[in-house]
């Protein structure tokens, strides 16, 4: 097929029937699919990276609802491990405060583990939010 061309240069010529041969030679070449799985797995990041931060903000909201509503227990529950006497109001909200312990826990333990799956967010909030703005002239 190939044949040189007579002295001139050390390339190899091709004949006309291999030209032919490969120009009707069908390539197929889908670069589209490869892009389009990149950009839904982008778009799925940033989904998943939104979510976590919306389970996140739910979870500071029912923990600080949860503080507020136990109150400033601990001076309570360190009188009643010492073996103080207390008031009959001071033990209704001691009552209530142990009754909320549980319900701080679980918030606290909910917020840790939001606070864990949230933390991709902060990379792509880094990258998106640290974008090199150009520097601010001094002004007068």
């Amino acid at each position: 097929m190939a044949r040189s061309n007579g002295g001139k240069t050390d390339q190899p010529v091709l004949e006309p029937s291999a030209i032919a041969e490969l120009e009707s030679a069908e390539v197929s070449v889908d670069l589209a699919e490869p892009i389009a799985e990149i950009q839904v797995a982008d778009v799925q990041t940033i989904d998943d990276c939104l979510n976590a931060l919306k389970v996140l903000l739910s979870t500071v909201e029912k923990l600080q609802k949860v503080r507020l509503e136990i109150g400033d227990v601990k001076p309570s529950l360190m009188r009643m491990l010492d073996g103080e006497v207390m008031s009959g109001d001071e033990l209704e909200q001691l009552k209530t405060g142990v009754g909320g312990l549980s319900r701080l826990i679980r918030a606290y333990s909910d917020h840790q583990t939001a606070l864990t799956k949230a933390q991709p967010a902060r990379d792509l909030l880094d990258q998106v939010l640290n974008y090199s703005a150009p520097p601010r002239s001094p002004q007068n």
